[in-house]
Parts: C-alpha cells; structure tokens; sequence
C-alpha cells in the first residue's frame, strides 16, 4: 500500500498535480493532462493496472517512488506518464534533458520510447534515445537539437557524457527501470556516476523485480523516503498466470522436439545459452520449414530491431534468442515460451518466463531437460518459486502436441539447402546430452563412436570395391 502523502520540501518550485486520495479506478481520475487522456483512450487504455493505480499517484505529486514488479506489469506507463505529465510546458537547452530514463538493455530502451512517444508528442515533449550499437553521432545531433526526455543504457550515456554530448545537472525526474537487471550486468558504477550527476534535489523512482543487493543500495543511497509499491506477493514474483512444464527428452530427440515445437501454428520464443547455438538452431529450422530469426548480441543492432519488428507482425514465427531477449522484449500475446537450454538461474528463468503472461494473459513456459538436467531443473525452479509438471515426452507423440501444439515442420527450406544436422545429435545445441564418465573423464551418450566407426568400415568397403573394378 501506498505510504500517505507528506510535503515534499524539493517540490516547492514545482508543485505537481496533487495526488488521487485512493485507488483510481480509471486514468481520469488520476489528474493526467486532459491531452494524456485523449491519447490514452486513443489507443484503447481506459483502465489503469494496479501498479499504475497505485504509483502513478505519487509520481505525480513528485514523491520518490519504489516499485517492485514483473516486467509486464504496467511498470512503463506507471512512471512514464507521471513523468511526462510533471515536464509538459518545459523547453530542454541543447544538451541538457530535463527528464532520463534509464533501461538495461537496447531492445527495452526502444520499447520505453515506443511506449511514451505518444504521450511525448500529445504533450509537444521530444523523446530520445541513446543506446549502443547504432551511430552515436546522430545521438549526440537530437540531444544537441534538444530532447526533453533521454531514454538511455548506462554504458552510451556514459560514453556521450565523455564526449561533452550530454549534461545531467538540469535532470529534474530519474527512473531506474528494471534496476535489478542493470545490476547484474554489471552497470552500478556507471549508475551511481549518472545519478551523482542529476540534480540532487530531484525526483527518483526505482522499479525492479527484486530489491535486494545492490538494488537495496540504490534504494538507500538515492532514494528519499520514497512510496513503496508493490504488485507481486514475494520477491520472486512468479506469475499464476502462466503454466510451468518439464519436458524430459531423449538426447537424440531434442532436436527433433524443439523444432516440432517451433513449427506450431502461432509465435514461440525459444531461449538458449549461447549465440553459437542460438544460430545453430535457426539455421535448422528454416531449413526445416520453420519462419525462424536469430537474435543475441553478435547481432548488429538495425538487425536486432528489424527482427523484433518481424517476429511481432508474425513475418517470423519463432525467434531463437539468448538472454539477451529475456529482458524489455514484450510482443501481444505470445502465448508460450520454450527453454531449449534451462536457465540456470531463477532469475534468468522468471525474466524469460515473463515474455508471456503479461498484461494480465495467459501463457506456457516449456522447458527441455535431459534426465541428468531434471534434479539441478528442478532446484532453479524451486528457487523461483515455480511448480512445474514434468512430463517424459518423444517427438512426433500426442502429448508433445497438446502441450505445446507442436507440429512436423513442412520439410521446405526457406534458405536452399537441406535441413543440417549437428555432428553430435546427442547434443544439438551446446554439448548437452554428451556426458563425462566421472571415473574417466571420457564422453559417451552420444554414439559417436559408434557412428565413426560404421563410416569408417563403409569407406573402406567403398575403396575395396573401386579397386575391384579397376582390376586391382
């Protein structure tokens, strides 16, 4: 629940609007510009989610604001509006935004500014965006033209502040999103360097999914007597919504299973651990048949962009991506989510399973584990706080289908060229499947040997029967 609303010394100069006395049950109760709320019914808002009811309030009467929350909660317009509304009528000099926000990763950034440019342009408020991969040249151009609002990853924002591209000191309103995220990728000092440089006598708010950690010294180092809300019962915040499976596979079968899976009528993100094997997987499935894409860091970033663009107007239908996607990645009713490698870490497992569910939907989370994978599989999800039913499956079976709706694939190349198959079938994507002999060290599951040495006696049967033929 919200804290009650005391007088906030560092808003003299700059009253907001004053706060709803409780819960708003719409967005025009909450005291939103008028052109706010026309966009809003625009594009079919009408009511708030409870972490907008809850916080926007707060954001603003220019109160600090923590905010704990899966992604997919609503946290974007919830801090978005309040601070695009406490802005509207102030002119940015050149360089010098008045209001930042700051994101983990490029693909969240570009969906932030997707999601407020309305709002920004209702409000006559210039967005922009500043993250790595793309010219930084034009970046520091729009701030040099004049942005109000900075939508940035830590890393270029540092990179432009180092340039002389960007000052902070007239910064009135910071928000940290999935701040817990910014932490784990290793982004605190460059935080703390930003936020050192902000006015200090403005307006933070902090959302994240967890709030321990470095996140707790954010909170205390940078947050004055902030409003607290929360709209997930535990730290964890695995959501109801969604249904949790175990798929137990054959090692040989994974990969027959995964690309059944991919094959299905309707979108699925499938997660793996590594760009090797991320692009391993999508050339088979398109092989295959399969409309599939690549996505992870190795990727330039235009790339990235107009992949998500594809995989969201269903010009591709399965997006093959490492963790890179776990985070900002939010796509209308993607309804299931395959862990073709299991996450290894509950929180990497809820943020990929929060690509699904959100905005109150429903959705599957899907996860292949090899036998020996089942004890630490089922360790991560019990970490996570998630109940999973775990199901031995084979591909081509009924029960794969009513899981997951997978399907045999057409066979028809969308490349040229036939489908390929990894030199260890046990093992398609990145090794898992071929085990080591604890005693000696040796592989085996794999057959490999086995395979070897039937090739071996057919080409030697081969040379046999050439010299046969030539008389020798």
């Amino acid at each position: 629940m919200s804290e009650a609303v005391r007088p906030d010394p560092r808003q003299q100069d700059d009253p907001g609007p004053a706060p709803a006395a409780t819960q708003a049950a719409s967005f025009a109760e909450l005291g939103l510009p008028a052109a706010v709320l026309r966009t809003l019914d625009e594009h079919g808002v009408t009511k708030p989610f409870p972490i907008q009811a809850a916080a926007l309030p707060d954001a603003l009467a220019g109160r600090d604001v923590l905010g704990r929350g899966r992604t997919g909660s609503g946290k974007t317009l919830a801090f978005g509006l309040g601070l695009l509304s406490r802005i509207a009528g102030r002119r940015a000099q050149p360089k010098e935004p008045v209001a930042l926000v700051l994101v983990p990763t490029r693909e969240l950034a570009q969906q932030v500014a997707e999601a407020l440019t309305p709002y920004a342009l209702a409000l006559k408020l210039r967005l922009a965006t500043v993250v790595g991969g793309v010219s930084i040249g034009r970046q520091a151009a729009a701030l040099k033209d004049g942005a109000e609002v900075v939508v940035a990853t830590p890393g270029r924002l540092h990179d432009l502040i180092g340039r002389k591209g960007c000052r902070l000191d007239r910064v009135r309103i910071t928000v940290l999103d999935e701040a817990d995220q910014m932490c784990d990728m290793g982004f605190l000092p460059q935080v703390t360097e930003i936020l050192d440089q902000v006015r200090p006598d403005g307006q933070r708010m902090l959302f994240s999914a967890t709030l321990d950690g470095d996140v707790d010294r954010l909170v205390r180092d940078y947050l004055h007597d902030p409003a607290e809300h929360s709209v997930d019962p535990s730290s964890g915040g695995a959501v109801t919504t969604i249904q949790h499976h175990v798929l137990v596979v054959h090692g040989p079968d994974r990969w027959s299973v995964a690309t059944e899976i991919a094959a299905r009528d309707g979108r699925v993100l499938l997660f793996l651990d590594t760009k090797h094997g991320v692009d391993q997987l999508t050339r088979h499935l398109r092989a295959s048949g399969v409309p599939a894409a690549a996505l992870h860091s190795g990727k330039a970033q235009p790339q990235r962009t107009k992949t998500l663009a594809q995989f969201k107007n269903g010009e591709i239908t399965a997006l093959v991506a490492t963790n890179v996607a776990a985070r900002g990645l939010h796509v209308d009713d993607l309804d299931l989510v395959v862990n073709v490698d299991p996450a290894t870490d509950p929180k990497d497992y809820l943020h990929r399973a929060g690509r699904t569910a959100r905005a109150g939907r429903s959705g599957t989370v899907v996860t292949l584990a090899l036998s020996g994978q089942r004890r630490e599989t089922s360790q991560v999800l019990a970490d996570a706080e998630v109940t999973a039913k775990v199901t031995k499956v084979r591909s081509g079976e009924a029960e794969l289908s009513r899981i997951t709706g997978a399907r045999a694939p057409s066979g028809k190349p969308l490349d040229g060229g036939p489908a390929a198959r990894p030199k260890n079938q046990n093992a398609p994507f990145r090794g898992l499947g071929t085990t080591k002999n604890p005693k000696t060290g040796s592989a085996s599951g794999g057959g490999r040997g086995s395979r070897k040495t039937t090739e071996a006696r057919k080409l030697a049967e081969a040379r046999k029967a050439a010299r046969v033929r030539r008389g020798g």
